[in-house]
């Protein structure tokens, strides 16, 4: 492709307090020029005038209708290559179980995991639960799957991504040996080696620091591994990117089920 396309990577991020700016996005413009904004809904990005042509984002695309030991082949594939860091793959119920936790009949947070939990072990051999953390990004989940379900065509512009398999493939496809947190608080030398690890490859140290985040009010770690979806973007449009599994599984609905570093 092209070296003169737009890209941009996406990272999920808490909501503001009115509700807003549930995703942060770092976009690469034709010419190198980078800036980073926090978007209410994918939608908004890919229907701008001057949208991406290629978005990379964390975030799992392709669910299947059963689930086997490990997860799907993307988490069984990418885990191993991760060394301490492959606890951040997280693995993936069936379609059904991440609906289940969305179900509007269902108000109360405890009672929806219980049942996501419940449908996810119907659907999972050996039965297997979801976890917490995969637990509170199923809305986010469901956005996408929403998304690409009703307009295929954007299978081809929106890929996912994880920022520790971009940044295994960013540092020579080694590891990273320090988290980006410890005990859930910021992590500064596992931050500051990612940071170093983006200015490498063009990133201005300017757009990664703590200032930024602190502007767009996101987390260090988030507005970091958006910058690490931006660059698995740039590399998917120049033909570069490794795929998990090569070529892409796909589920019941066609999607293609596979991460991209």
């Amino acid at each position: 492709m092209s070296a003169g396309l737009r890209v941009a990577g996406v990272d999920g991020c808490p909501r503001l307090a009115d509700g807003s700016g549930g995703w942060i996005a770092v976009i690469i413009e034709p010419g190198n020029a980078m800036k980073a904004e926090r978007i209410d809904r994918l939608a908004e990005l890919v229907d701008r005038p001057e949208a991406p042509q290629i978005i990379a984002v964390d975030m799992p695309i392709g669910l299947p209708k059963r689930v086997g030991p490990n997860g799907r082949a993307p988490e069984r594939l990418v885990r191993p290559r991760l060394g301490m860091r492959q606890s951040s793959v997280f693995s993936m119920p069936s379609r059904a179980a991440v609906y289940a936790a969305l179900d509007p009949r269902l108000p109360d947070e405890a009672e929806r995991y219980r049942h996501a939990c419940s449908v996810a072990r119907a659907t999972s051999e050996p039965p297997r639960a979801v976890s917490r953390q995969a637990f509170h990004i199923f809305g986010k989940i469901a956005e996408i799957d929403g998304l690409l379900r009703e307009r295929a065509a954007l299978a081809g512009r929106i890929h996912e991504c994880h920022p520790e398999v971009s940044f295994w493939a960013m540092n020579g496809e080694t590891a990273l040996d320090l988290a980006k947190k410890v005990k859930n608080a910021p992590h500064k030398p596992g931050l500051a080696l990612r940071r170093r690890l983006l200015a490498a490859q063009g990133f201005a140290e300017a757009l990664t620091s703590p200032l930024q985040a602190r502007a767009l009010k996101v987390g260090e770690d988030d507005l970091i591994d958006a910058c690490a979806a931006a660059w698995t973007a740039r590399r998917i449009a120049h033909g570069q990117a490794i795929g998990f599994p090569t070529p892409a599984e796909r589920d019941g609905e066609g999607l293609p089920i596979q991460i991209q570093a």
